[in-house]
């Protein structure tokens, strides 16, 4: 049996919001597998079904820029939060997102890419990580375009213009006025910062993520004791609850909290007399995905709960 360490149980607990003793015996369980421990809270009805933490792993910047009908956003990552609030950083990121609005996604190809001091981006990144005393990386870019309409950008709690944790770009296709689209972006890509949609629509959504909600849904709907058919029906309802409540464009708008996105872009279009497309869309939130050590949380778990650090 895998020893249950005090970091594991600090993870666990962010990530499905659970108690931490309910966190411990999760582990316990599953012989320390995180992700499994994650399902088994989740079959007990001790986490959310969509519990996204709202914590960060790691520190650094999201930056978002749009240069006519593209944009571009970037997380570039370092170690302190005090270092995402220097000039030298921040002004490293803004060029950074220029780049990628030139050269595109590939994260190689940005590094080699020139700044405008004429050096690369590669050689300019070595040069902050000695000058300012921190590891930092590129660690993903994007970037959006569409034939006609606009590309709106929107960082929230934004820490300068176009820099911040969470950024969000919308591609709207569309020959409807700036006028039309810029607004309704701008709400569509607020929407987007506060759900947290995992694809476009229900057909984007990861086979791998659906076929894991299906395993789930059936574990809980066996536990009813109900006929074989009946839960099976069971299952299929939970999945198509799942992608409906995960897809961008069936998500219920946080405006209202009861008009499909699609339906609020049907009807701006309608009201412009003629069609908005919602082409797709990237939301980066800073550290998402990276565990980052909390060693005094983890002390105060190890104290509390009796277990190994």
């Amino acid at each position: 049996m895998a020893d249950i360490t005090a970091s594991m149980v600090k993870d666990l607990r962010e990530k499905s919001g659970a108690g931490m003793m309910d966190c411990k015996k999760a582990l316990a369980e599953t012989d320390g597998d995180v992700d499994a421990a994650m399902d088994w809270l989740r079959t007990k009805g001790l986490a959310a079904a969509a519990k996204k933490s709202s914590r960060t792993a790691a520190e650094g910047l999201v930056g978002v820029a749009v240069a006519g009908t593209k944009g571009a956003a970037v997380e570039v990552n370092s170690e302190t939060d005090f270092v995402a609030k220097n000039d030298q950083f921040q002004d490293f990121v803004k060029e950074v997102v220029q780049i990628a609005l030139a050269t595109g996604d590939d994260v190689a190809a940005i590094k080699a890419a020139k700044m405008p001091s004429g050096t690369s981006v590669e050689d300019a990144l070595t040069n902050n990580i000695a000058t300012i005393g921190e590891n930092q990386s590129i660690r993903r870019a994007k970037r959006l375009e569409v034939s006609q309409g606009a590309v709106i950008p929107y960082v929230h709690n934004a820490q300068a213009p176009g820099l911040g944790k969470i950024g969000v770009l919308v591609a709207l296709e569309s020959d409807a006025g700036v006028d039309v689209l810029e607004p309704l972006g701008k709400q569509i890509a607020m929407h987007v910062a506060a759900a947290f949609p995992l694809a476009l629509d229900e057909t984007g959504l990861d086979a791998d993520v659906l076929e894991r909600e299906r395993a789930i849904a059936r574990e809980k709907a066996a536990e009813s004791g109900k006929p074989a058919d009946i839960i099976e029906k069971m299952v299929e309802g939970g999945v198509k609850k799942f992608a409906k409540e995960n897809a961008l464009l069936s998500q219920l708008f946080v405006m209202d909290g009861k008009t499909p996105v699609a339906d609020v872009i049907a009807k701006a279009g309608k009201d412009a007399g003629t069609t908005i497309v919602l082409k797709d869309y990237v939301r980066f939130q800073l550290g998402e995905g990276i565990e980052k050590e909390e060693s005094d949380f983890a002390a105060e778990v190890a104290a509390t709960a009796g277990i190994t650090k």
